[in-house]
């Protein structure tokens, strides 16, 4: 009998596990929009950059103030997407009011406008997968404003390993309020229940950044969290009919969870775009954006130039391709996180010390490498910048360029833009990357500082990113 109890246990862990590897990516998602044609007004760049000057702290903030301008002229609907959303941090230490401000701005324009459709969708991250309610999502719920936390359980396991044992055996009912374990994000918040604890180490996230009105959007490497509020990020404002295929890809995530009706938009509301417009973009989620970010870099020639600001880069594919980008004459120049914090607590420079040391050897030194100078904040950027036969391709938004945010785990979203070099948004993107490199300012180490070519590390570094069994 013990032996027929071991085989059934075994099958069923067998047949659970070969679920979670082949469970396929949710109808709706790893989308590539049409590519549209738009004038240089309908796309603006934005950058928030914290850096030391002359002994003190400088925090250059745009993105959160671009965001309250769009919702404040939006009229028909609002419709944002979140990854980090709460104000949850040990209030021994203080951070900008991102979070509350805007709220407030969001209860505000629903006073102002009762009518207008609103609707935030955010990750379970801010309830601890359900431990207890967030207080902010809870007031925005009192406006009258609709709330939808994602249903992860749509989504591909990236840790199958784990996440085939948790849908057999550990998926326990969660009960609010009745936690127990001290908060891993802060002291200061509700204790946690063990159920919780177990769903967090699937390690699924809706991690888009994206913000939606009839006039605008806004995608975003930067979260409305107030422990996030000094980090350096990237983001980009645009116009058109995009916002068409924004809302389309937020109408599938709202659908896996208990709303009563999706997201309501009208395709009249589109921009038409001319043909003859120079700069081209294009909406991408998921694995569309490993694809086309991939496939960029592998299409560059001797004399293009490829530079990177990313706060994970561990996608071995994308690095493969960069290091035979460097190695056929490719100019490659990489500012990293160097990830050494994380919200206090001091982490151990993996994936990136670990990857740049490789892309530093495999390209012969070629490659230029040099870390964001950071104090207590992180380089939040995911941007990417392909220049090639007077073009420039650049990508930004969510997506660290890691196997979970570019290969269809994560929940992602980009935009993709087309433009000839000298046009607005190109001297945009190249003034920021001149701004960072600027010697006056010194806001990068050179590579020596962080180089680290631990065997140890670089064995944890492979095996976390090929058995999605890590937090990058």
């Amino acid at each position: 009998m013990a032996d027929i109890k071991t085989k059934i246990f075994s099958i069923l862990l067998g047949v659970s596990f070969l679920y979670s590897v082949l469970i396929p990516q949710p109808q709706g998602t790893s989308i590539a929009s049409p590519i549209y044609n738009v004038t240089e007004d309908d796309v603006e760049f934005l950058y928030d950059l914290t850096f030391d000057k002359e002994g003190g702290k400088v925090m250059d903030q745009n993105i959160f103030e671009k965001a309250h301008s769009i919702i404040d002229s939006a009229d028909s609907f609002i419709v944002m997407d979140m990854f980090l959303f709460n104000d949850e941090y040990d209030r021994k230490d203080s951070y900008p009011d991102v979070s509350n401000a805007l709220v407030q701005k969001l209860i505000e324009k629903k006073k102002s406008s009762p009518q207008m459709e609103i609707v935030i969708i955010t990750d379970e991250i801010n309830t601890f997968y359900g431990s207890y309610k967030s207080d902010m999502m809870e007031r925005l719920k009192s406006e009258g404003i609709d709330v939808v936390f994602t249903k992860t359980e749509k989504m591909k396991d990236s840790n199958p390993a784990y996440s085939g044992l948790w849908r057999l055996f550990l998926n326990w009912d969660i009960e609010r309020g009745r936690g127990w374990i001290a908060n891993p994000f802060s002291k200061d918040s509700p204790k946690v229940t063990l159920s919780s604890y177990l769903r967090l180490l699937n390690f699924k996230a809706n991690h888009r950044k994206v913000l939606a009105t009839e006039n605008e959007a806004l995608i975003s490497s930067a979260n409305p969290h107030d422990a996030s509020g000094r980090h350096s990020n990237i983001a980009f404002a645009v116009k058109g009919s995009v916002i068409n295929d924004i809302l389309a890809g937020e109408n599938v995530i709202a659908s896996w969870s208990d709303i009563d009706r999706g997201i309501e938009y009208d395709k009249e509301n589109s921009i038409s775009e001319s043909a003859g417009e120079s700069i081209r973009i294009q909406y991408i989620t998921e694995e569309k954006i490993g694809s086309e970010v991939t496939d960029a870099v592998s299409k560059t020639v001797d004399g293009d130039e490829i530079n990177i600001a990313m706060f994970y880069l561990s996608d071995r594919k994308l690095i493969d391709e960069l290091v035979k980008a460097s190695n056929r004459g490719v100019s490659l120049n990489l500012v990293l996180d160097a990830n050494k914090d994380a919200f206090g607590r001091e982490k151990n420079g993996i994936p990136n010390r670990v990857v740049a040391s490789e892309i530093f050897e495999k390209t012969n030194e070629k490659a230029s490498i040099k870390w964001y100078k950071t104090s207590g904040e992180q380089f939040h950027s995911k941007l990417i910048s392909v220049k090639s036969s007077g073009m420039h391709t650049i990508f930004g938004g969510s997506a660290n360029m890691t196997r979970r945010n570019i290969r269809g785990y994560n929940l992602e979203a980009d935009i993709k833009i087309i433009s000839p070099e000298g046009s607005r948004i190109s001297t945009q993107i190249d003034d920021y990357f001149k701004i960072l490199y600027d010697g006056e300012e010194e806001k990068l180490l050179e590579y020596e500082e962080y180089a680290q070519n631990s065997l140890l590390k670089k064995l944890i570094y492979r095996f976390q990113e090929w058995s999605g069994i890590s937090t990058f």
